[in-house]
Order: structure tokens, then sequence, then C-alpha cells
């Protein structure tokens, strides 16, 4: 049978060396994405989901940057094995980011036509003029009329600017798109646009999407699969119904107790107390030990597995009681 899975992460290690400490940014993560699937990353503010994006891209920053463990098998091969070289035949063609912040990702004194036009040369053997009149209808696709093609950064809203680096992404067709919180510095209309143009982007050119998002909402308008990230590691992993709709790791509750309600405004909103563990000095056993209001002395020293709860509905916790409402 003819394996429909487009990315598999197997037991990944990321560490940043500095000159005073090693960070252990990513822990031991294994995700699956199927062909035209989009998965979306949740988690905190340093929970690991930008390097996981990064290490699949080949971009973590060197020297600091290090995987130390597992594999990112890319259409059945290893690409954490591939040379600079074969990384870089992959990179902006199969696979292509959108990355947070417009305003960095553009070269400001390069006009934004021939930022996506650039892409399109390297990974094509056409002429300049062919390649000019793609990135014109890249342009388009994104919703920008052609005749905008030589204007510069500056001369666009934050939610052009976004459009563009969405045209640069998508440029070569890419057959994994990393978009990395894609919203974020956009207002809601905006915001609104944007999630819609990559919906129709995707269904046309059957993309398949690893979103990084700390907006629910957003997950629940375009995830078919989530994983919850916590310092490095998935918490939780499911269709995006089971974890809308039973939610089980403490820390994945929290994340919708802390949400307000449109329904009952009297409501007092729930915050996960504490912050998020020293990723230079983590504790052997569950990371989420000193925030957890379940948490036992079992909790500290044992690492819990992932652990099937049904159809697939992950759960990295020891006091779960089968999924039927969360931990005990």
């Amino acid at each position: 049978m003819e394996n429909d899975n487009l990315l598999e992460i197997r037991n990944l290690f990321v560490e940043f060396h500095t000159d005073d400490a090693v960070v252990h940014a990513v822990n031991g993560v294994d995700l699956t994405l199927k062909k035209g699937e989009t998965l979306g990353l949740v988690g905190e503010t340093g929970a690991g989901k930008t390097t996981i994006a990064r290490t699949i891209l080949g971009i973590l920053p060197k020297p600091q940057g290090e995987v130390t463990g597992g594999e990112v098998v890319f259409e059945g091969e290893d690409i954490l094995k591939l040379p600079e070289r074969g990384m870089r035949k992959i990179r902006g063609d199969k696979i292509a980011m959108i990355f947070q912040d417009p305003m960095t990702a553009l070269n400001p004194i390069d006009r934004v036509g021939d930022q996506i036009a650039e892409a399109i040369s390297l990974h094509n053997q056409i002429g300049k003029s062919d390649v000019r009149l793609r990135a014109m209808d890249m342009l388009e696709m994104v919703g920008i009329p052609r005749e905008r093609y030589n204007e510069f950064p500056h001369q666009f809203s934050g939610g052009m600017k976004q459009r563009v680096v969405i045209a640069m992404a998508l440029a070569c067709n890419p057959q994994l798109l990393l978009a990395d919180e894609p919203t974020t510095a956009l207002d809601v209309t905006i915001q609104a646009q944007v999630l819609n143009l990559m919906r129709d982007l995707k269904k046309k050119l059957n993309t398949s999407v690893i979103l990084i998002t700390h907006d629910l909402g957003v997950v629940a308008s375009i995830c078919e699969t989530v994983a919850v990230i916590y310092a490095g590691e998935i918490v939780e992993y499911g269709t995006a119904e089971q974890i809308f709709d039973h939610a089980t790791h403490p820390y994945t509750r929290g994340l919708f107790d802390s949400l307000p309600s449109i329904d009952d405004k009297d409501v007092k909103l729930k915050p996960i107390k504490g912050l998020m563990p020293d990723p230079t000095n983590l504790n052997p056993g569950c990371k989420f030990y000193d925030r957890c209001e379940y948490a036992t002395a079992a909790c500290k020293d044992t690492h819990p597995e992932a652990l099937d709860i049904g159809e697939g509905h992950l759960v990295r916790c020891l006091h779960i009681d089968n999924g039927e409402g969360g931990a005990k």
C-alpha cells in the first residue's frame, strides 16, 4: 500500500549551545503529516514550534543550533542527512516557509516582484521574461495587481507585505508549506483575508501545511490535525475535533480555560499559573509538573510516554482517565 505521508518526524532532538549553557529546545518530537493535510502546532512562546519548522527547512543558526538526534523524513528520505547543496534544491522549491514578520522577511531595497522572481529563477530553467510573468501571476494569485511588481516593500501595508511573503513561499508550488504565525502582526479583518487566501491556495495547489500559531481560533478554522507543544515536547496530538471537543492533557485544557467566552461574559478567565520551565534545566519527569494542578511526586521524576486514548488521540500524562474528561 502506498504511503500517503509526506513528512515524518521521528524522535527529534534539537539543542542550542551558548557560552553559559545548553538550551534543550526540542525533546523527542514525533510528527506525521499526510499529503494535502494542515497540521497546527500550538503552544506558548519558547515551546519549540519555530525550531521544529527551521529544522525541517535546514535553517537552524550555526554553529549554535544542533540536531542531536532523530530523523526528518520527507518523501521517504531523511533530509537531515543531506548536504547543504542538496537542501538548497529542496528549500524554496519542495519546502517553503512563510516567516512570522513580513517586515524582516522582505529585503527593503529590492522590488517585491524581483524577490518573488528570485525563487522561481533558482529552481526553474526558464527565461527571464517567463520568470517575470510567473512572478506577476503569483502577485495576482494573492490579490495584488501585477502592476505593482516594481514597487518596494515600504509601499505596501502590513497585510499586503504578508501577501507578498505568501507569494514568495508559493512561487514554486511547494509540496510542504511552513507557516510561522502568518497572521500575528495583522488586524482581524486582514487576518481573515490571509487565512481565506491560504485555504484557497491549499485547495488549488494541494499543498500540505504546518501552521505555527498561538491562536486557537486560527487552528479551528484551517487545521485538520493539531499538536500541542510544551517545553519542546508534544503533550497532546489528534484531530482538531479531538483536541477541541475532548482536550485531555492539563496544559491543553488550561489553554482553553484561559480563553474568554462569548456566550457567558460573567465567567472569569482561568490562566495557567507560573511560567514555562527553564530550557537549560529541565526536570527529568513531566515538563508541566510545576504548573499542573494534578501533579504528584511521581510526575517530577517519571517521564510520561505518549498514550493513545483512542483513534490516534495521543496524550503525554501520567494521570489520564482514558480520555473521558482529562486528568484525574
